[in-house]
């Protein structure tokens, strides 16, 4: 499908609110890890606590993409998303005039910033809800895209608060987001589809299944790798090569560029050769990078190795939502939430890490060690289970598994 066809179909004002609605979210969702440097240096922060810092809105957004994901299904995702917007407004607001005065207070302000991470639940579902099923793809692309918010925060957070502070930015940070609330409120429209709403019971459930734990692990390591990096690149080339926050958020840009724009490659490949062919490929090299990355070979070196792991875990991501719905079609939605609080669960495991590493050992290379096995035990599980997946629903699949 090319985006051309989306005339005459659907609703594309929602289609547009949707996407500045995820677009905006996923940049104040990690805006603590651009700012962590800063933050840190005022606080007085250990690299334990920093590390610790820009890892809770992960852990936060994860479990509430559950709570926003019921939500939609009882009150309408438009008046959800109006909501959560609401929330993280008076989270900037309340930073922004009374500032962040301790450690605690910046795990309270991450918390809240959840809620920005868990509009996955929201702005993906009612933009997908106006399109037939054989225009998802694209219509899930162009929406999900809005994932390059990680990258804006990275270029412009640290380049803002050596201009006016840090504490600035979280006020600065208004003007988009009463921006987009307003867009979103005038634009955005409930699709009129009827759904049965979903229960907390329906996530229970499908836990039951074998298959839901295996996908929410592979979702773990990957969307877990790329998010929990995205939030840890500018503490890192600061800690390890001395960098300032305005350079260290340039590479971190780059790289989680890498990652963002490389997840609809990881599908297209996964459509050709099947996704745990490709899920593989991906798993080795995303692995293998951030082995060579632990070492530390130096800043050229390192970065094109992270460039390369979050461009590998940014595929697969793609990859594993190529096979999703071959396998829970008619439970996507249950499963999309349980698979995303999955992947903020390996992202707060990544970045939480990370901090711990280098504060308890002088090093990185404990956390980046630890989740490239992650990597290598994904490959394994793979193994285990792909030959049951072929014969049995993948058999049916209309897809490549």
């Amino acid at each position: 499908m090319k985006p051309s066809e989306l005339r005459g179909v659907g609703h594309w004002p929602t289609l547009v609110a949707a996407f500045l609605y995820f677009d905006f979210s996923f940049m104040v969702w990690t805006l603590l890890g651009p700012l962590g440097v800063q933050i840190g240096e005022a606080l007085q922060l250990s690299t334990e606590q920093k590390g610790l810092m820009v890892a809770v809105p992960i852990l936060a957004g994860a479990i509430l993409r559950i709570v926003l994901g019921l939500a939609v299904d009882r009150i309408g995702a438009k008046n959800t998303g109006m909501a959560a917007q609401l929330v993280v407004i008076a989270a900037l607001t309340t930073a922004w005039l009374f500032g962040v005065k301790d450690y605690e207070a910046s795990l309270l302000l991450g918390t809240a910033l959840g809620v920005a991470g868990a509009s996955f639940a929201v702005a993906l579902p009612q933009a997908g809800r106006w399109y037939p099923p054989e225009m998802q793809g694209l219509v899930m692309g162009l929406a999900g895209a809005g994932n390059v918010g990680t990258v804006l925060d990275a270029l412009f957070a640290p380049r803002l608060a050596a201009a006016f502070g840090w504490r600035a930015v979280f006020g600065l940070a208004l003007v988009p987001a009463v921006t987009v609330w307003v867009v979103y409120a005038l634009l955005s429209r409930e699709a009129p589809v009827g759904l049965e709403p979903k229960r907390l019971r329906d996530y229970f459930r499908l836990l039951r299944e074998p298959d839901a734990h295996w996908f929410c692990f592979y979702y773990t390591v990957s969307f877990g790798g790329f998010v929990g990096l995205a939030s840890s690149y500018v503490l890192y080339f600061k800690s390890e090569f001395g960098l300032t926050p305005i350079h260290a958020g340039d590479l971190a840009a780059l790289c989680t560029a890498a990652g963002a724009m490389m997840r609809p490659v990881g599908g297209a490949i996964a459509d050709r050769i099947g996704g745990t062919r490709a899920l593989y490929r991906f798993y080795l090299v995303g692995g293998l990078a951030l082995m060579v990355a632990a070492v530390g070979w130096g800043l050229t070196i390192n970065v094109a190795m992270l460039c390369v792991a979050s461009a590998a875990l940014g595929m697969a991501n793609g990859s594993v939502f190529q096979l999703l719905p071959q396998r829970f079609g008619k439970d996507l939605g249950v499963m999309t939430g349980l698979v995303g609080c999955g992947g903020g669960v390996g992202g707060f495991y990544l970045a939480s890490s990370l901090g711990f590493s280098k504060g308890l050992t002088g090093s990185y290379l404990a956390g980046f060690t630890g989740f490239a096995a992650l990597c290598f035990v994904a490959i394994a599980g793979l193994g285990l289970v792909k030959h049951r997946w072929r014969s049995t629903w993948g058999a049916l699949a209309r897809a490549r598994i």
